[in-house]
């Protein structure tokens, strides 16, 4: 048995605004220099990727991306510095935070064979 845990940003109305699915597009813009085609790659549609930005932005209130314009095929986007420090600063958190959850896990999973065993025995 092992223990996984999904970790998300929420507004003060329990709207979520970070996550995975924004942190693994955020991951892909910084390797494909485009927003669509990090969320090409990612099996999603632009306007669903161009939306998990925006909202994300629009919560942070700072420019998390730089859109780029111009070219031949007019299309560009890289992670603005807060960007960079801001996945940064979000994988730290979330690695820090899934490790504090294995001494809990390890005794309740301790504790659940303990209640098991004792359970099978009576029958």
């Amino acid at each position: 048995m092992e223990i996984m845990a999904k970790l998300y940003l929420v507004t003060s109305e329990g709207q979520k605004f970070m996550g995975i699915g924004v942190l693994w597009l955020l991951e892909q813009l910084r390797v494909e220099n485009s927003l669509r085609s990090a969320a090409l790659k990612l099996g999603i549609s632009y306007s669903k990727a161009f939306a998990m930005v925006k909202n994300l932005e629009e919560y942070l209130g700072v420019a998390v991306i730089e859109r780029k314009r111009g070219g031949a095929k007019r299309e560009g986007a890289c992670l603005t510095p807060f960007g960079e420090q801001f996945l940064t600063l979000y994988n730290q958190f979330q690695r820090e935070a899934k490790e504090q959850l294995n001494a809990p896990f390890s005794q309740f999973s301790k504790e659940l064979e303990l209640l098991i065993k004792k359970c099978s025995l009576k029958n």
